[in-house]
């Protein structure tokens, strides 16, 4: 399929077929291309948990506001953010960038040497916030990949990210939940599946500036 077809494939799945289940290699390229999301500053200040896990998944569903997808989802993907972009997290990205690129320390100082500035000058909520829009990035890239690869998701604001984060154990990793993508097959019964799209025309959505 072309990126267009895909698109227009694609929807927000409301009911997945839960006999049908996404193979290993399938997941593994959501989890290799989630790794690759662009970033501000490349920094990643993102995990992914997989979960394929019916009994966790029945335990996370109250607090889902009860959406099926939840459990009758193949993998349900959650995607966090770290709680804290301290000295420790950006040094280890330098070390990082010399280990796979041999990068002189004297390119990378000045660079380095701004980012320890100013995250050292954000305070926690302003970055947890910048760290909520590497998410949305992320969750737009998921998104994209699991149209080309004819996997349905649910993209999902909607669930208690507290419990979310006690029942995974998230604080003792120092991870918070924000977004959820329940991923597998759509029901052939989904009615949902055949809606034509409801998109404002490109003449509202789309400025060009020619000469």
């Amino acid at each position: 399929m072309s990126s267009l077809t895909s698109l227009q494939w694609r929807y927000a799945t409301k009911k997945f077929d839960a006999s049908k289940q996404l193979s290993p290699e399938q997941i593994d390229v959501l989890k290799q291309c989630f790794n690759l999301t662009a970033t501000s500053y490349g920094l990643q200040p993102l995990q992914l948990v997989v979960i394929k896990h019916k009994e966790l998944q029945e335990q996370l569903l109250p607090h889902s506001f009860q959406q099926q997808q939840i459990v009758t989802a193949s993998h349900l993907l959650v995607i966090c953010i770290e709680k804290n972009i301290d000295a420790e997290f950006i040094n280890r990205y330098f070390e990082l960038t010399k280990n796979i690129r041999n990068t002189p320390e004297e390119i990378l100082k000045p660079f380095r040497e701004f980012l320890l500035k100013d995250f050292g000058a954000k305070p926690q909520q302003e970055q947890e916030q910048w760290a909520i829009n590497q998410a949305y990035l992320a969750l737009g890239n998921l998104l994209t990949v699991c149209a080309e690869e004819k996997i349905d998701a649910c993209p999902m604001e909607g669930f208690d990210a507290e419990k979310y984060d006690e029942i995974l154990k998230l604080k003792e990793k120092n991870l918070k939940s924000v977004l959820i993508l329940p991923v597998g097959y759509r029901a052939e019964d989904d009615i949902f599946a055949d809606f034509e799209k409801v998109r404002r025309p490109l003449r509202e959505t789309v400025i060009e500036i020619k000469e």
